[in-house]
Protein backbone atom coordinates (compact mmCIF):
# COMPACT_ATOMS: atom_id res chain seq x y z
CA UNK A 1 0.00 0.00 0.00
CA UNK A 2 1.43 3.38 -0.98
CA UNK A 3 1.56 6.37 1.32
CA UNK A 4 -1.01 8.21 -0.78
CA UNK A 5 -3.48 5.32 -0.66
CA UNK A 6 -3.12 5.13 3.11
CA UNK A 7 -4.10 8.77 3.48
CA UNK A 8 -7.34 8.09 1.58
CA UNK A 9 -8.07 5.32 4.04
CA UNK A 10 -7.44 7.64 6.99
CA UNK A 11 -9.48 10.50 5.50
CA UNK A 12 -12.34 8.15 4.79
CA UNK A 13 -12.33 6.91 8.39
CA UNK A 14 -12.22 10.38 9.84
CA UNK A 15 -15.07 11.59 7.66
CA UNK A 16 -17.50 8.72 7.94
CA UNK A 17 -16.98 6.88 11.19
CA UNK A 18 -16.75 7.79 14.84
CA UNK A 19 -13.51 6.11 15.87
CA UNK A 20 -12.10 5.97 19.36
CA UNK A 21 -9.27 8.21 20.53
CA UNK A 22 -6.68 5.37 20.76
CA UNK A 23 -7.51 4.31 17.19
CA UNK A 24 -7.19 7.88 16.00
CA UNK A 25 -3.76 8.37 17.60
CA UNK A 26 -2.49 5.07 16.21
CA UNK A 27 -3.59 6.07 12.71
CA UNK A 28 -1.97 9.49 13.07
CA UNK A 29 1.34 7.90 14.14
CA UNK A 30 1.23 5.58 11.15
CA UNK A 31 0.36 8.41 8.79
CA UNK A 32 3.25 10.50 10.06
CA UNK A 33 5.61 7.59 9.50
CA UNK A 34 4.45 7.16 5.91
CA UNK A 35 4.62 10.89 5.24
CA UNK A 36 8.41 10.81 5.72
CA UNK A 37 8.75 8.91 2.47
CA UNK A 38 8.28 10.21 -1.03
CA UNK A 39 5.50 9.00 -3.29
CA UNK A 40 7.99 6.97 -5.33
CA UNK A 41 7.37 3.20 -5.03
CA UNK A 42 11.02 2.56 -4.14
CA UNK A 43 10.77 4.99 -1.22
CA UNK A 44 7.51 3.60 0.15
CA UNK A 45 8.10 1.58 3.32
CA UNK A 46 7.77 -2.10 2.75
CA UNK A 47 5.30 -4.25 4.60
CA UNK A 48 6.47 -4.77 8.13
CA UNK A 49 8.30 -1.45 8.42
CA UNK A 50 8.63 -0.51 12.07
CA UNK A 51 6.30 2.23 13.29
CA UNK A 52 7.49 4.50 16.09
CA UNK A 53 5.81 3.14 19.19
CA UNK A 54 4.09 5.30 21.74
CA UNK A 55 4.58 4.86 25.43
CA UNK A 56 0.93 3.84 25.68
CA UNK A 57 0.18 6.35 28.42
CA UNK A 58 -2.42 8.23 26.35
CA UNK A 59 -4.16 5.00 25.34
CA UNK A 60 -4.24 3.74 28.91
CA UNK A 61 -5.55 7.09 30.08
CA UNK A 62 -8.37 7.00 27.52
CA UNK A 63 -9.29 3.43 28.42
CA UNK A 64 -9.30 4.25 32.11
CA UNK A 65 -11.36 7.40 31.61
CA UNK A 66 -13.75 5.64 29.22
CA UNK A 67 -14.16 2.75 31.64
CA UNK A 68 -14.99 5.20 34.42
CA UNK A 69 -17.57 6.91 32.21
CA UNK A 70 -19.29 3.70 31.14
CA UNK A 71 -19.45 2.51 34.75
CA UNK A 72 -20.95 5.86 35.73
CA UNK A 73 -23.49 5.45 32.94
CA UNK A 74 -24.32 1.95 34.15
CA UNK A 75 -24.67 3.14 37.74
CA UNK A 76 -26.85 6.12 36.80
CA UNK A 77 -29.15 4.24 34.47
CA UNK A 78 -29.44 1.37 36.95
CA UNK A 79 -30.42 3.79 39.72
CA UNK A 80 -33.25 5.42 37.73
CA UNK A 81 -35.67 2.44 37.97
CA UNK A 82 -34.98 2.25 41.70
CA UNK A 83 -35.73 5.95 42.15
CA UNK A 84 -38.92 5.66 40.10
CA UNK A 85 -40.09 2.69 42.16
CA UNK A 86 -39.27 4.58 45.37
CA UNK A 87 -41.26 7.68 44.40
CA UNK A 88 -44.18 5.60 43.08
CA UNK A 89 -45.35 5.41 46.70
CA UNK A 90 -45.48 9.18 47.20
CA UNK A 91 -46.16 10.97 43.90
CA UNK A 92 -48.01 10.05 40.70
CA UNK A 93 -46.29 9.22 37.41
CA UNK A 94 -47.21 12.53 35.73
CA UNK A 95 -45.69 14.52 38.60
CA UNK A 96 -42.56 12.36 38.60
CA UNK A 97 -41.97 12.83 34.89
CA UNK A 98 -42.81 16.53 34.92
CA UNK A 99 -40.35 17.45 37.66
CA UNK A 100 -37.55 15.16 36.48
CA UNK A 101 -37.65 16.18 32.84
CA UNK A 102 -38.35 19.83 33.61
CA UNK A 103 -35.26 20.03 35.82
CA UNK A 104 -33.15 18.12 33.31
CA UNK A 105 -34.20 20.49 30.53
CA UNK A 106 -32.95 23.42 32.61
CA UNK A 107 -29.57 21.71 32.88
CA UNK A 108 -29.41 21.10 29.13
CA UNK A 109 -30.66 24.58 28.20
CA UNK A 110 -27.19 26.22 28.37
CA UNK A 111 -25.97 23.84 25.66
CA UNK A 112 -28.68 25.10 23.33
CA UNK A 113 -28.10 28.75 24.25
CA UNK A 114 -24.32 28.57 23.83
CA UNK A 115 -24.70 26.89 20.43
CA UNK A 116 -27.18 29.56 19.38
CA UNK A 117 -24.93 32.39 20.63
CA UNK A 118 -21.92 31.02 18.75
CA UNK A 119 -23.92 30.43 15.59
CA UNK A 120 -23.40 26.68 15.73
CA UNK A 121 -27.03 25.61 15.85
CA UNK A 122 -27.51 23.22 12.91
CA UNK A 123 -30.01 24.31 10.29
CA UNK A 124 -33.44 22.83 10.90
CA UNK A 125 -32.48 21.47 14.33
CA UNK A 126 -35.81 22.20 16.02
CA UNK A 127 -37.85 20.90 13.11
CA UNK A 128 -35.82 17.70 12.90
CA UNK A 129 -36.15 17.10 16.65
CA UNK A 130 -39.97 17.09 16.71
CA UNK A 131 -40.68 13.47 15.78
CA UNK A 132 -37.88 11.95 17.94
CA UNK A 133 -39.08 14.08 20.87
CA UNK A 134 -42.70 12.94 20.59
CA UNK A 135 -41.63 9.29 20.45
CA UNK A 136 -39.25 9.78 23.37
CA UNK A 137 -42.02 11.37 25.45
CA UNK A 138 -44.37 8.46 24.78
CA UNK A 139 -41.65 5.98 25.69
CA UNK A 140 -40.90 7.80 28.94
CA UNK A 141 -44.59 7.79 29.87
CA UNK A 142 -44.83 4.02 29.44
CA UNK A 143 -41.50 3.45 31.19
CA UNK A 144 -42.39 5.50 34.26
CA UNK A 145 -45.95 4.19 34.49
CA UNK A 146 -44.68 0.59 34.41
CA UNK A 147 -42.92 1.18 37.75
CA UNK A 148 -46.32 1.69 39.34
CA UNK A 149 -47.40 -1.81 38.22
CA UNK A 150 -44.36 -4.12 38.43
CA UNK A 151 -41.01 -4.16 40.22
CA UNK A 152 -37.82 -2.74 38.65
CA UNK A 153 -36.00 -6.06 38.18
CA UNK A 154 -38.71 -7.63 36.03
CA UNK A 155 -39.18 -4.35 34.16
CA UNK A 156 -35.54 -3.96 33.13
CA UNK A 157 -35.27 -7.58 32.00
CA UNK A 158 -38.38 -6.96 29.91
CA UNK A 159 -36.75 -3.95 28.31
CA UNK A 160 -34.18 -6.25 26.61
CA UNK A 161 -36.84 -6.80 23.96
CA UNK A 162 -35.96 -3.29 22.78
CA UNK A 163 -33.11 -4.72 20.69
CA UNK A 164 -35.65 -6.83 18.76
CA UNK A 165 -37.69 -3.77 17.85
CA UNK A 166 -34.53 -1.91 16.84
CA UNK A 167 -33.60 -4.76 14.49
CA UNK A 168 -37.07 -4.89 12.96
CA UNK A 169 -37.20 -1.12 12.50
CA UNK A 170 -33.72 -1.01 10.98
CA UNK A 171 -34.69 -3.79 8.58
CA UNK A 172 -37.73 -1.82 7.42
CA UNK A 173 -36.12 1.63 7.26
CA UNK A 174 -32.52 0.98 6.21
CA UNK A 175 -32.02 -1.46 3.29
CA UNK A 176 -28.29 -1.72 4.02
CA UNK A 177 -29.08 -3.54 7.27
CA UNK A 178 -31.29 -6.26 5.78
CA UNK A 179 -28.33 -8.57 5.34
CA UNK A 180 -28.24 -9.07 9.08
CA UNK A 181 -31.29 -11.36 9.09
CA UNK A 182 -29.14 -14.01 7.36
CA UNK A 183 -26.72 -14.10 10.31
CA UNK A 184 -27.08 -17.11 12.59
CA UNK A 185 -26.01 -14.89 15.50
CA UNK A 186 -28.87 -12.55 14.81
CA UNK A 187 -31.45 -15.32 14.46
CA UNK A 188 -30.25 -17.09 17.61
CA UNK A 189 -30.20 -13.83 19.57
CA UNK A 190 -33.67 -12.90 18.31
CA UNK A 191 -35.14 -16.18 19.54
CA UNK A 192 -33.29 -15.96 22.86
CA UNK A 193 -34.50 -12.43 23.59
CA UNK A 194 -38.12 -13.29 22.87
CA UNK A 195 -38.01 -16.59 24.77
CA UNK A 196 -36.07 -15.17 27.72
CA UNK A 197 -38.34 -12.15 28.07
CA UNK A 198 -41.44 -14.35 27.95
CA UNK A 199 -39.96 -16.64 30.61
CA UNK A 200 -39.08 -13.74 32.92
CA UNK A 201 -42.57 -12.28 32.55
CA UNK A 202 -44.71 -15.42 32.70
CA UNK A 203 -42.89 -17.79 35.05
CA UNK A 204 -43.20 -15.72 38.22
CA UNK A 205 -45.91 -15.61 40.87
CA UNK A 206 -49.39 -14.76 39.56
CA UNK A 207 -48.15 -14.21 36.00
CA UNK A 208 -51.61 -13.55 34.59
CA UNK A 209 -52.77 -11.04 37.18
CA UNK A 210 -54.26 -8.05 35.35
CA UNK A 211 -51.97 -5.45 36.93
CA UNK A 212 -48.87 -7.52 36.31
CA UNK A 213 -49.75 -8.12 32.68
CA UNK A 214 -50.43 -4.41 32.26
CA UNK A 215 -47.04 -3.58 33.76
CA UNK A 216 -45.22 -6.03 31.50
CA UNK A 217 -47.10 -4.62 28.51
CA UNK A 218 -45.99 -1.12 29.48
CA UNK A 219 -42.38 -2.29 29.82
CA UNK A 220 -42.41 -3.95 26.40
CA UNK A 221 -44.21 -0.93 24.93
CA UNK A 222 -41.58 1.42 26.32
CA UNK A 223 -38.89 -0.80 24.81
CA UNK A 224 -40.59 -0.58 21.42
CA UNK A 225 -40.93 3.19 21.70
CA UNK A 226 -37.31 3.64 22.80
CA UNK A 227 -36.29 1.58 19.77
CA UNK A 228 -38.42 3.81 17.56
CA UNK A 229 -36.85 6.84 19.24
CA UNK A 230 -33.33 5.65 18.42
CA UNK A 231 -34.30 4.89 14.83
CA UNK A 232 -36.00 8.27 14.41
CA UNK A 233 -32.89 10.06 15.69
CA UNK A 234 -30.84 8.12 13.15
CA UNK A 235 -33.27 8.94 10.35
CA UNK A 236 -34.02 12.60 11.06
CA UNK A 237 -30.93 13.84 12.93
CA UNK A 238 -28.16 11.92 11.21
CA UNK A 239 -24.99 13.98 11.02
CA UNK A 240 -25.83 16.27 13.95
CA UNK A 241 -23.66 16.26 17.04
CA UNK A 242 -25.34 13.93 19.57
CA UNK A 243 -25.05 16.43 22.43
CA UNK A 244 -26.74 19.21 20.45
CA UNK A 245 -29.38 16.79 19.20
CA UNK A 246 -30.22 15.51 22.67
CA UNK A 247 -30.24 19.03 24.12
CA UNK A 248 -32.98 19.99 21.65
CA UNK A 249 -34.89 16.76 22.23
CA UNK A 250 -34.76 17.25 26.00
CA UNK A 251 -36.41 20.68 25.67
CA UNK A 252 -39.30 19.32 23.62
CA UNK A 253 -39.69 16.27 25.85
CA UNK A 254 -39.72 18.44 28.97
CA UNK A 255 -42.42 20.66 27.46
CA UNK A 256 -44.61 17.59 26.92
CA UNK A 257 -43.94 16.19 30.39
CA UNK A 258 -44.54 19.45 32.22
CA UNK A 259 -47.71 20.03 30.21
CA UNK A 260 -49.03 16.57 31.12
CA UNK A 261 -48.12 17.14 34.77
CA UNK A 262 -50.09 20.38 34.85
CA UNK A 263 -53.05 18.74 33.11
CA UNK A 264 -53.15 15.30 34.75
CA UNK A 265 -50.91 15.39 37.83
CA UNK A 266 -52.27 15.55 41.36
CA UNK A 267 -52.63 19.20 42.35
CA UNK A 268 -51.00 20.16 39.05
CA UNK A 269 -47.74 18.54 40.15
CA UNK A 270 -47.59 20.34 43.50
CA UNK A 271 -47.49 16.98 45.29
CA UNK A 272 -43.72 16.91 44.82
CA UNK A 273 -43.41 20.09 46.88
CA UNK A 274 -44.92 18.25 49.86
CA UNK A 275 -41.99 15.84 49.93
CA UNK A 276 -39.33 16.40 52.55
CA UNK A 277 -36.30 18.41 51.50
CA UNK A 278 -34.20 15.25 51.27
CA UNK A 279 -36.77 13.40 49.19
CA UNK A 280 -37.30 16.34 46.85
CA UNK A 281 -33.52 16.58 46.44
CA UNK A 282 -33.39 12.87 45.56
CA UNK A 283 -36.11 13.41 42.95
CA UNK A 284 -34.03 16.10 41.26
CA UNK A 285 -30.84 14.06 41.70
CA UNK A 286 -32.46 11.17 39.81
CA UNK A 287 -32.98 13.56 36.90
CA UNK A 288 -29.33 14.59 36.97
CA UNK A 289 -27.82 11.09 36.94
CA UNK A 290 -30.44 9.52 34.69
CA UNK A 291 -31.14 12.19 32.09
CA UNK A 292 -28.68 15.08 32.29
CA UNK A 293 -25.28 13.65 33.22
CA UNK A 294 -26.28 10.12 32.22
CA UNK A 295 -26.22 11.02 28.54
CA UNK A 296 -22.97 12.96 28.88
CA UNK A 297 -21.36 9.88 30.43
CA UNK A 298 -22.86 7.73 27.68
CA UNK A 299 -21.56 9.82 24.77
CA UNK A 300 -18.14 10.11 26.41
CA UNK A 301 -18.01 6.32 26.84
CA UNK A 302 -18.70 5.83 23.14
CA UNK A 303 -16.01 8.35 22.19
CA UNK A 304 -13.37 6.66 24.36
CA UNK A 305 -14.31 2.96 24.14
CA UNK A 306 -16.53 2.63 21.07
CA UNK A 307 -20.15 1.64 20.65
CA UNK A 308 -19.66 -2.13 20.97
CA UNK A 309 -17.90 -2.03 24.35
CA UNK A 310 -20.30 0.56 25.75
CA UNK A 311 -23.39 -1.36 24.65
CA UNK A 312 -21.96 -4.60 26.01
CA UNK A 313 -21.28 -3.15 29.47
CA UNK A 314 -24.75 -1.62 29.64
CA UNK A 315 -26.26 -5.08 29.18
CA UNK A 316 -25.38 -5.57 32.85
CA UNK A 317 -28.08 -3.07 33.85
CA UNK A 318 -30.88 -5.62 34.48
CA UNK A 319 -28.68 -7.62 36.83
CA UNK A 320 -27.65 -4.53 38.78
CA UNK A 321 -31.26 -3.37 39.04
CA UNK A 322 -32.60 -6.80 40.04
CA UNK A 323 -29.98 -7.26 42.77
CA UNK A 324 -30.54 -3.75 44.14
CA UNK A 325 -34.31 -4.17 43.96
CA UNK A 326 -34.03 -7.38 45.99
CA UNK A 327 -32.07 -5.54 48.68
CA UNK A 328 -34.22 -2.39 48.74
CA UNK A 329 -37.75 -3.49 47.83
CA UNK A 330 -37.52 -7.22 48.58
CA UNK A 331 -38.31 -8.04 44.95
CA UNK A 332 -37.67 -11.75 44.58
CA UNK A 333 -37.36 -13.23 41.13
CA UNK A 334 -37.75 -16.98 40.86
CA UNK A 335 -34.87 -19.05 39.45
CA UNK A 336 -36.86 -19.58 36.26
CA UNK A 337 -37.22 -15.82 35.89
CA UNK A 338 -33.49 -15.30 36.42
CA UNK A 339 -32.82 -17.95 33.79
CA UNK A 340 -35.17 -16.19 31.40
CA UNK A 341 -33.58 -12.82 32.09
CA UNK A 342 -30.05 -14.16 31.57
CA UNK A 343 -31.16 -15.78 28.32
CA UNK A 344 -32.64 -12.49 27.10
CA UNK A 345 -29.45 -10.56 27.91
CA UNK A 346 -27.23 -13.13 26.18
CA UNK A 347 -29.55 -13.04 23.18
CA UNK A 348 -29.29 -9.25 23.06
CA UNK A 349 -25.50 -9.54 23.07
CA UNK A 350 -25.65 -12.01 20.17
CA UNK A 351 -27.76 -9.54 18.19
CA UNK A 352 -25.42 -6.66 19.02
CA UNK A 353 -22.45 -8.77 17.94
CA UNK A 354 -24.14 -9.59 14.64
CA UNK A 355 -24.75 -5.89 14.07
CA UNK A 356 -21.14 -5.08 14.94
CA UNK A 357 -19.83 -7.64 12.47
CA UNK A 358 -22.10 -6.35 9.71
CA UNK A 359 -21.02 -2.75 10.34
CA UNK A 360 -17.36 -3.76 10.32
CA UNK A 361 -17.70 -5.60 7.00
CA UNK A 362 -19.51 -2.64 5.44
CA UNK A 363 -16.85 -0.26 6.72
CA UNK A 364 -13.99 -2.37 5.38
CA UNK A 365 -15.73 -2.67 2.02
CA UNK A 366 -16.04 1.11 1.73
CA UNK A 367 -12.41 1.61 2.76
CA UNK A 368 -11.21 -1.00 0.26
CA UNK A 369 -13.24 0.57 -2.53
CA UNK A 370 -11.97 4.08 -1.75
CA UNK A 371 -8.38 2.87 -1.50
CA UNK A 372 -8.58 0.90 -4.75
CA UNK A 373 -10.04 3.86 -6.66
CA UNK A 374 -7.37 6.19 -5.33
CA UNK A 375 -4.51 3.81 -6.17
CA UNK A 376 -5.83 3.35 -9.71
CA UNK A 377 -6.11 7.10 -10.24
CA UNK A 378 -2.62 7.66 -8.80
CA UNK A 379 -1.11 4.97 -11.05
CA UNK A 380 -2.83 6.47 -14.08
CA UNK A 381 -1.49 9.93 -13.22
CA UNK A 382 2.08 8.61 -12.88
CA UNK A 383 1.96 6.58 -16.12
CA UNK A 384 3.98 8.17 -19.03
CA UNK A 385 2.01 9.55 -21.91
CA UNK A 386 1.84 7.29 -24.97
CA UNK A 387 3.75 8.43 -28.06
CA UNK A 388 2.07 8.61 -31.48
CA UNK A 389 4.09 5.60 -32.51
CA UNK A 390 2.77 3.62 -29.51
CA UNK A 391 -0.77 4.56 -30.44
CA UNK A 392 -0.20 3.50 -34.04
CA UNK A 393 1.24 0.15 -32.96
CA UNK A 394 -1.71 -0.42 -30.62
CA UNK A 395 -4.31 0.15 -33.36
CA UNK A 396 -5.77 -3.01 -34.86
CA UNK A 397 -4.55 -3.80 -38.35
Amino acid sequence: MSASSFFVLWTECGKVWWITEPQKRAAVRYARTLSRYSSSPRDTPSEGTAIPPSDGSDDRSDILFGSTMVLMTLAGWSAVPLFLRHFAESIDAWTSNGWRYGFSALLWLPVVLVAQFRGRTPAGLWRLAVIPSVINALGQICFTWAHYKIDPGLLTFGLRVQVVFVAIGAYLLFPSERRIVRSWRFILGFVMVLGGTAAAALLGDSPFAAERLFGVTLAIGSGALFAAYGLSVRKYMHGLHPVIAFAAISQYTAAVMVGLMLALGDDFGAGALRLSGTQFGLLLFSAVIGIALGHVFYYTSIAKLGVAVTAGVLQLQPFAVAIASLAIFNELLLPTQWAGGVTAVIGAMFMLDAQRRLSKLARLSRIAAATSNHVESSDAARAPAASPADVQRAEPS
